[in-house]
C-alpha cells in the first residue's frame, strides 16, 4: 500500500531529486548559490535545465512555464513546449540554461502603477533557485521573479527575497556580537494558516455576487448562524472530509506540509494549517494552496470561497501569519529557552520586534489592508484595525522588571494538573494565546493575525522583515563598540522597552475601552484601507524601504497607485453587480409576488367582502419597501457613475465614504424584503440554504 512518505514531494524537483540527478560539482555549486547567495553560473544553469527537463518529461510533461507572482495577488503562467523542430519534419525535446534562467512574458497588462505604458510591453522573468520547481497540470513550473524592461520590480517575490537578505544580514551582525561566529545565515520562517468557506457549487453558480465579487452583496440573516458554536472543531462532515483528504494528497505531492485541518467557527467555514518553512517557499506554497483549494472543491461539487467576508453576520476568514527567525545552525532566535530572564539574546530580538511594530504600526496595518478585509477587521473573529502586540504576562513581567527596576514574579515553566490522577501534568507555555491581538507572541514565534484570507502573504512578510531588520541595524550601531555586551544590551532593552511599551496590550482588543485607551497611548486607528494606504508615502516609511533596497521610490509610488486602484475597482464592480442583481432579479421577483398577492386579495374580497388585514399590511409594506429599494438603487447608480470624476487616492476615499454607504442602504432594504418573501419566490439561494447545504 502506498503511504504518504512514498509520494510526498513526488512532483517537486527538490533537494533529494537534484542530489540524485545532478553531477556532484554542479549540485555543490547550486547549493552555494542557494545557501550563500553566490552568483549563478550559466554552465550550472545548463546542467540543471537538462536534468530538470528529463525529470519533467519522465513525469509526463511536455510544457514548462515561468511561474511568477505579479501585483494581482495571484500567480501567472506563460506555457512553452519543450519541442524544437529538426530536419525531416521531426522535433526534439530541448530545454537550455538560458530558457531556465530567463523568460519574457508581456508586462503591459499586469498592474504596474504607472511604471509601464500599454505600448511598453516587454518584461522579464528570472529563475529563483531558492524555491523548488514543481509539476502542476502536467507542466513544469519554475518559480521566478518578474521585472519590467527598465528593471523596476513588478512582482511580490523580488522584494520579499530582498527583505529576507536584509534581516539575515542585520541578525548576523547582532549574533556575532554575542560570539556566534558559526552562524552564516539567518532565515525567516512562516506558517500561514488558511481559512476558507465551502458551499455547494450549484448554490454558488446561482449567486451573481459570489461569482463576480467573491462575497454575498445581498442576503438576510439565517434563523441559525454561529451562535451555538457547534461548528467549531466539530466532527467534519463526510463530503468536506473527502475534499480535505484530496487536498492534502495533492498538496503533499507538491511538498507542501499540510498538517492540520478543522472546522472553524462559522458554518461551512474551515481551516488548513501547514508546518512552517522558509518564508519565500511558504509564500509560494500558500499561493498553490489557494489555487488547489478552488480546483479540488469543484471536483467535489463545491465552491471554495476565499473572500474575507463572504457572509454578513458570521465570521469572516483570515490568514494567520506565524513568523519567526532561525539560524542555519538550527537555533530559533525567538525561543525564550528555559529561563527567558537569563536569555538576553532572546530578549534583545524580542525588543527589536516590539520597537519595529510600534514605529511602523502604519506599515503593518497597510500590509493587511484591502476592500475585503475592511469587512472583517474588528469583528468577533478578527483583530481590530489598531495594531498592538500581545506578549503575555510572564514576558511583560520580565521586561518590566528590567526596564522599571521592578521585582519579577519569578513564575516560569510551571506545571499544570487536571485534578485526576490518571491524567498527566503538562508544562504551561510562556504565554497564553490572545485571539483578539493583531500581533501575538505564541511561544517561539509571532502570529500576525490581521491578514485577509485571499491575501498573498508576501506583503506582510516584506514589512515584518524590513522593519525588524531596521531595529536590529540600529541596535548594532549602538552595541558594536561596547566592551561589556551584556550590560550594554540590558541598558538598551531597558530604554527601548520603556519607549515602546505603549504597543504592548495583553487584554481584550475587541473592547471599546481598548479603543479609547489606544487613542490615549497615541496608537493609530486606521479604520479603512484608504486611510492605511495614505501612510505608504510617509517619509519614514519610504526611507526604511530605501535603506535596505527593498523598494526604490518609484516602486513605492507604483504600489501606492496599485493598491488604491485595486480598492476602487473592487468597490466599483461590487456596486455594479448589486445594481444588476436588484434591477434584473430582486425587483421583478418582488413585483411578481406583490401582483399575485394583490390579485389574490381582490379575488378573496369579491367572495367574502372581508378586509384581510394582515395580507393587506404585507402588501402595503412590500410596496413601500419596493419604492424605497428602487430609489436607493437609483442613488447608488448615480454615485457610482459620479466616481469617474475621481482618480487614485481620491477615488478610493470616494468609494469608501460615498459608494459603500449607499450599498449598505440598498442591502438593508433588500434584506428586509427577503425576510417578508416566500422562500420559493426569492430569486437567490438564501443564507440558510447555503450555510447548511449538507
Amino acid at each position: 500500500m502506498e503511504t504518504v512518505a512514498d509520494y510526498f514531494g513526488s512532483l517537486v524537483f527538490n533537494d533529494e531529486t537534484m542530489r540524485l540527478r545532478l553531477p556532484k560539482d554542479v549540485y555543490r555549486q547550486l547549493m552555494q548559490t542557494v545557501q550563500e547567495g553566490k552568483d549563478l553560473d550559466l554552465n550550472i544553469a545548463n546542467a540543471v535545465a537538462h536534468a530538470m527537463k528529463c525529470w519533467a518529461i519522465e513525469n509526463g510533461c511536455s510544457y514548462y512555464t515561468h511561474w511568477f507572482q505579479p501585483m494581482t495577488g495571484i500567480t501567472a503562467e506563460k506555457h512553452e513546449s519543450f519541442i524544437r523542430p529538426v530536419p525531416g519534419g521531426k522535433v526534439i525535446m530541448e530545454f537550455s540554461g538560458k530558457e531556465l534562467v530567463k523568460g519574457e512574458p508581456d508586462a503591459s497588462s499586469f498592474p504596474s502603477g504607472g511604471l509601464r505604458a500599454t505600448f511598453e510591453a516587454r518584461g522579464y522573468t528570472a529563475w529563483d533557485p531558492t524555491s523548488y520547481a514543481f509539476i502542476k497540470d502536467d507542466t513544469l513550473c519554475i518559480p521566478t521573479a518578474f521585472c519590467s524592461y527598465s528593471g523596476e520590480v513588478l512582482d511580490k517575490k523580488t522584494p520579499l527575497l530582498r527583505s529576507m537578505e536584509a534581516i539575515s544580514n542585520e541578525s548576523l551582525k547582532i549574533l556575532h556580537l554575542f560570539g556566534n561566529e558559526d552562524v552564516k545565515r539567518v532565515g525567516t520562517t512562516v506558517g500561514p494558516e488558511q481559512e476558507y468557506f465551502l458551499i455547494d457549487k450549484e448554490d454558488y453558480s446561482k449567486r451573481e455576487d459570489l461569482v463576480l465579487t467573491g462575497r454575498t452583496l445581498l442576503g438576510a440573516r439565517s434563523p441559525k448562524g454561529q451562535e451555538m458554536n457547534d461548528h467549531y472543531f466539530g466532527a467534519i462532515r463526510t463530503r468536506v472530509s473527502a475534499f480535505m483528504h484530496d487536498l492534502d494528497k495533492e498538496l503533499w505531492k507538491l511538498g507542501i506540509n499540510s498538517k492540520t485541518s478543522h472546522n472553524e467557527v462559522a458554518p461551512c467555514q474551515h481551516e488548513m494549517a501547514p508546518v512552517y518553512c522558509t518564508t519565500n517557499v511558504a509564500v509560494d506554497h500558500n499561493q498553490l494552496t489557494m489555487e488547489l483549494m478552488k480546483k479540488i472543491a469543484e471536483k467535489h461539487g463545491l465552491a471554495c470561497l476565499l473572500h474575507e467576508k463572504p457572509f454578513k453576520g458570521v465570521n469572516g476568514s483570515g490568514k494567520h501569519n506565524n513568523w519567526s527567525l532561525s539560524t542555519d545552525t538550527g537555533e530559533n532566535l525567538l525561543d525564550p529557552g528555559d529561563d527567558p530572564r537569563e536569555n538576553i539574546q532572546f530578549l534583545l530580538f524580542l525588543t527589536a520586534v516590539i520597537k519595529a511594530v510600534d514605529e511602523y504600526q502604519d506599515l503593518l496595518r497597510l500590509s493587511a489592508a484591502s476592500a475585503g478585509n475592511d469587512h472583517r477587521l474588528g469583528a468577533s473573529e478578527a483583530p481590530p484595525a489598531i495594531v498592538s502586540i500581545f506578549i503575555g504576562s510572564d514576558l511583560e513581567d520580565i521586561l518590566d522588571s528590567i526596564s522599571f527596576d521592578k521585582e519579577s514574579s519569578g513564575k516560569m515553566n510551571e506545571k499544570m494538573g487536571f485534578g485526576v490522577h490518571a491524567l498527566p501534568y503538562i508544562a504551561r507555555d510562556t504565554s497564553d494565546r490572545n485571539r483578539t491581538s493583531p500581533m501575538a507572541f505564541t511561544g517561539n514565534k509571532f502570529e500576525f493575525r490581521m491578514l485577509g484570507s485571499s491575501f498573498s502573504v508576501s506583503g506582510p512578510n516584506i514589512v515584518l522583515n524590513t522593519i525588524v531588520a531596521n531595529s536590529l541595524s540600529e541596535f548594532y550601531e549602538e552595541l558594536k563598540d561596547e566592551k561589556d555586551i551584556k550590560a550594554a544590551v540590558l541598558e538598551l532593552i531597558k530604554r527601548e522597552y520603556a519607549a515602546h511599551k505603549r504597543i504592548i496590550f495583553n487584554g481584550n482588543n475587541y473592547s471599546e475601552d481598548w479603543v479609547k485607551e489606544a487613542e490615549n497611548r497615541g496608537l493609530l486607528n486606521l479604520r479603512t484601507a484608504p486611510e492605511a494606504y495614505d501612510t505608504f508615502l510617509l517619509k519614514k516609511n519610504m526611507d526604511v524601504f530605501a535603506k535596505f533596497h527593498i523598494y526604490s521610490a518609484i516602486e513605492i509610488h507604483s504600489r501606492y497607485e496599485i493598491v488604491n486602484e485595486e480598492y476602487s475597482k473592487t468597490i466599483h464592480i461590487e456596486a455594479l453587480t448589486m445594481i444588476d442583481m436588484i434591477r434584473r432579479m430582486v425587483l421583478p421577483a418582488v413585483e411578481k409576488y406583490t401582483s399575485s398577492l394583490a390579485l389574490g386579495l381582490e379575488a378573496k374580497f369579491k367572495v367574502s367582502k372581508a378586509p384581510f388585514k394582515s395580507e393587506r399590511q404585507l402588501l402595503d409594506k412590500l410596496s413601500a419597501l419596493t419604492d424605497e429599494l428602487d430609489a436607493a438603487v437609483a442613488k447608488l447608480d448615480s454615485v457610482t457613475s459620479a466616481a469617474e470624476k475621481y482618480a487614485g487616492s481620491s477615488l478610493s476615499h470616494y468609494s469608501c465614504k460615498i459608494i459603500i454607504p449607499e450599498m449598505d442602504e440598498v442591502r438593508r432594504i433588500s434584506d428586509e424584503i427577503e425576510l417578508l418573501m416566500p422562500s420559493g419566490c426569492w430569486p437567490y439561494p438564501t443564507y440558510a440554504k447555503m450555510l447548511y447545504y449538507i
